[in-house]
């Protein structure tokens, strides 16, 4: 098992360098073909669509929703249009819902909705913050305060780690475990930003404005593993897909990015010159 999670590691780190670095389509590209697995995990996992059926009429909307968002930020970049494409998407399952009742429940078409937003648009924001001036040094805070504050946490969970916090949700987790994640992801970032960020952005010292953001950045990236932890929860499943050995899926991978991701995106926006 450790070498299949090793392997997949790997395999993950290789794609999201080649994603970070390149931009452009080829980021955009990957992140549409993630959206549109991590879709199909949430709308599975939350019954929305039943698991080996052929799509139905909410999960189809919202899959042509996730390739129109994606189209508009990549071709557009307009902050109208990416909202007319959400409420037409729900426009759209809420026109489904009707047309078949009594087919779906009305909770399986917010799901639908809220799925394309919690997955596809959340995750659009690793190519926005990308997108955007020094983007291309900015965007690696994104995995600093996911993926380095949730291996901050857990080497500091198993050193000191004893008060359990959430012991239903997260029976693993611990207050010492959480502080030490954000905390390193602070450090991190401040050591980021202290040999490469302020020799690059030369109109404000970034130090303090990083960690600032990785502080913030960490919690958001704690809550968001919480979260999708809360939903396989209440659905009774252990992971959201297979597509990752050792991993799981997409979202069981990811649901600490996708929540720090448009919160980096916001801070840079809000600090940054």
């Amino acid at each position: 098992m450790f070498w299949t999670r090793f392997a997949s590691s790997v395999v993950l780190a290789v794609i999201a360098l080649l994603a970070l670095i390149m931009g452009g389509p080829v980021m955009a590209g990957i992140l549409l073909l993630i959206s549109f697995v991590a879709y199909l995990e949430l709308v599975t996992a939350t019954g929305v669509q039943e698991k080996k059926a052929g799509w139905n009429g909410l999960t189809i909307v919202g899959l042509a929703g996730v390739l129109a968002y994606y189209v508009v930020i990549f071709f557009a970049g307009g902050k109208s249009l990416e909202m007319m494409v959400i409420i037409g998407t729900l426009l759209a399952e809420m026109f489904v819902y009707v047309i078949a009742f009594p087919k779906y429940t009305i909770e399986q078409a917010a799901m639908a909705t809220f799925s394309l937003i919690y997955a596809p648009v959340m995750f659009s924001f690793m190519y926005q913050t990308r997108e955007l001036p020094y983007g291309i040094y900015i965007v690696w805070l994104i995995l600093i305060c996911s993926w380095g504050c949730d291996t901050c946490a857990y080497l500091v969970g198993i050193l000191i780690g004893k008060k359990k916090i959430f012991p239903v949700l997260s029976p693993k987790k611990s207050l010492e475990g959480c502080i030490g994640g954000v905390l390193g992801a602070m450090l991190l970032g401040f050591l980021y930003s202290y040999f490469l960020l302020n020799n690059v952005v030369k109109e404000q010292s970034m130090n303090l404005i990083v960690v600032i953001i990785c502080g913030v950045g960490a919690v958001m990236s704690q809550l968001g593993d919480l979260a999708a932890s809360a939903i396989k929860r209440n659905h009774d499943i252990k992971d959201y897909g297979k597509l990752i050995p050792g991993h799981g899926g997409i979202m069981d991978r990811f649901d600490s990015v996708l929540v720090t991701a448009p919160m980096i995106y916001f801070m840079v926006i809000l600090l940054m010159k």
